[in-house]
């Protein structure tokens, strides 16, 4: 287990991140082997693109906005104009340029949500 340590702590200190062993020792021997096994899974080169890249993000977005959409109340809707929008929708989908999340605590059910 101490290799493994070691292993662990050249790992965190590359990435900055040595503050993960820091109660180590007040663990036991289960948790400690624990630790170290998830600390030596972790692709932290991985994570750390991922974060640089975040900024790129942001940097290429800040001049694009986020605008409300027209309110469109469906129980107004004629069904004719129901399935354009539906239709409409699942193009949008396809184009992979847009995402739809719905947040729900339940099954869609007050959202009338249909999964097809």
């Amino acid at each position: 287990m101490e290799e493994k340590y070691y292993e662990a702590e050249k790992v965190l200190q590359k990435y900055h991140q040595e503050h993960l062993l820091k109660s180590y020792e007040n663990l036991n021997n289960q948790k400690k082997e624990e630790l170290l096994r998830e600390i030596l899974t972790i692709d932290f080169e991985q994570v750390e693109n991922l974060y640089k890249g975040i900024n790129n993000i942001q940097k290429n977005n800040a001049e694009k906005k986020i605008e409300p959409i027209e309110y469109v109340d469906e129980a107004k809707l004629t069904e004719e104009q129901i399935n354009m929008y539906k239709q409409k929708g699942k193009e949008v989908l396809k184009s992979a340029k847009y995402a739809v999340i719905i947040m729900a605590g339940g099954q869609g059910t007050r959202l009338r949500t249909q999964w097809t």
